[in-house]
């Protein structure tokens, strides 16, 4: 008799709800196609969907035709690919996560007044290549602690840590100290950069991964923040899997298991939550049950020209 038990909050957060209702906006106001400038969020299900719905996802802007509308996806862009499609005369609405735009102002402001940075981040992520992409020279990227004594700015007088938004927590937290070790003068965020999303899901993963025998993560494999919460369930002793949908999940995973643990990464829909639980049940699960989790409440605006009363 096996008990599955879901982690509170899960799935989509206030970013990527509004990054795919930009695009379905786009669509609905100027018809297709739609292009969209990488995937919109890194979900192989949520892609699709709009790949039917008439977006067409580009990583080069000299594949959109000129007077098309373009879309930046929610991990943001370099400045030199903003200034690119702003060139090219491309009508642009830009998903990015607000709050990946508030850590490329902060980078601005500080970049005035002289800062160099240090970004706390993974390689080749496009988030990561958007907020380096902020300026010409000056941020060093560090992916873990060994990479913080490797680094060398021009001068350490003024020096500012930023961070990718869907990191782990403790993982940012370790280099953050490693970065304090060598750098005592940095300057840390004034709110940490670590998006309320990412933290809440990780959190709620704490608390599911010692209650259960093993923990389903619904995500795709270029998600970070579902990577990270698979991650950290293994570190904390209980195995885990990530499926992209439910034909992935192996019925040897959860055999002879009373309590299997299921959450979803901030880009992964409640549909294939569903498809899971669905395929679970199969398997041979009796019950559902919801641990207590922080609510999540937060809503992004869509920008001007997609609003429901610009229509």
């Amino acid at each position: 008799m096996t008990e599955v038990l879901l982690a509170e909050p899960r799935g989509f957060c206030a970013g990527v709800d509004r990054a795919i209702d930009i695009v379905e906006h786009a669509l609905a106001k100027f018809g297709r196609p739609i292009y969209v400038r990488h995937e919109i969020v890194h979900n192989t299900y949520v892609v699709n969907d709009l790949k039917t719905k008439g977006a067409i996802f580009i990583e080069e802007l000299a594949d959109v035709p000129p007077g098309a509308t373009l879309i930046f996806s929610a991990h943001g862009v370099s400045r030199a690919v903003q200034q690119e499609a702003e060139q090219r005369g491309f009508r642009i609405f830009d998903a990015t996560c607000p709050l990946v735009s508030k850590v490329h102002v902060e980078v601005a402001k500080l970049h005035k007044e002289g800062y160099e940075f240090i970004m706390i981040g993974h390689k080749g992520h496009p988030e990561v290549e958007g907020t380096m992409g902020q300026l010409d020279s000056g941020i060093h990227l560090v992916e873990d602690v060994q990479g913080v004594a490797r680094i060398q700015p021009s001068q350490t007088e003024k020096l500012a840590v930023v961070t990718q938004t869907t990191l782990s927590v403790d993982d940012a937290a370790d280099i953050n100290a490693a970065v304090k070790a060598r750098f005592p003068q940095v300057r840390q965020p004034k709110q940490q950069d670590i998006c309320y999303a990412t933290q809440n899901r990780q959190d709620a993963v704490k608390l599911l991964s010692p209650q259960v025998d093993v923990v389903i993560v619904v995500g795709s494999p270029t998600s970070s923040n579902s990577n990270r919460l698979r991650e950290l369930s293994d570190r904390m002793g209980t195995p885990a899997y990530m499926v992209d949908s439910a034909d992935e999940l192996q019925a040897a995973w959860i055999e002879g298991k009373a309590k299997v643990g299921l959450t979803a990464g901030a880009s992964a829909p409640d549909v294939l939550v569903q498809a899971v639980i669905q395929r679970l049940r199969e398997h041979g699960a009796v019950a559902v049950r919801t641990l207590d989790g922080v609510q999540e409440t937060i809503q992004f605006p869509l920008p001007k020209g997609l609003k429901p009363d610009a229509a």
